[in-house]
């Protein structure tokens, strides 16, 4: 993202100099969308995207330099998306409402539980480890990189993969 723009353009964006950050805003919205894209279900990606650029265009001035700007973004998209995400399935309104949903007409919650198991159960041995870690027991890379000896690359990239063929198995079992 740096390349985009430069340190005198976020420094003078945090001054307050309106153009500089319009600029700032419209080079980091790429960044911002990519992030969103894989951090959000595809509904959720457009609000995640306006809600953290009206984080940055509201909080520009505490960012103390360009380096990390990609960071901190990266941390207020996956921040919104699992807002979002809480939102849509932590209501205050009665499931009998949801009738009409959708989201809730297709299948049963025994029914989604069971395609779930058997996505999981579908994976080779060494993804099913990383994801059951990772997205059942909460563990963090560094915990699983620990815990299964290998390197913090090779955790994300089963985490990816295993997720990549989850959503296969799921995806196929629609049609």
């Amino acid at each position: 993202m740096s390349n985009r723009f430069d340190p005198a353009m976020l420094e003078a964006a945090c001054a307050g100099n309106k153009e500089s950050l319009l600029s700032l805003l419209a080079a980091a919205q790429p960044d911002i969308r990519r992030y969103a894209r894989t951090s959000c279900r595809a509904a959720d990606i457009d609000d995640a995207v306006q809600e953290t650029l009206w984080l940055l265009y509201r909080r520009i001035g505490v960012l103390r330099a360009l380096t990390s700007l990609s960071g901190w973004l990266w941390v207020v998209v996956r921040r919104e998306c699992s807002r979002l995400a809480k939102k849509m399935f932590h209501h205050d309104t009665p499931i009998a409402d949801f009738s009409d949903d959708l989201r809730f007409s297709y299948q049963s919650q025994d029914d989604l539980r069971l395609d779930l198991t058997r996505a999981i159960q579908s994976l080779p041995e060494h993804y099913r480890t990383v994801i059951l870690l990772r997205d059942i027991e909460e563990m963090s890379i560094h915990e699983i990189s620990s815990a299964l000896r290998l390197t913090r690359e090779s955790v994300k990239a089963r985490i990816h993969r295993a997720r990549t063929m989850l959503r296969e198995y799921l995806n196929d079992e629609d049609r």
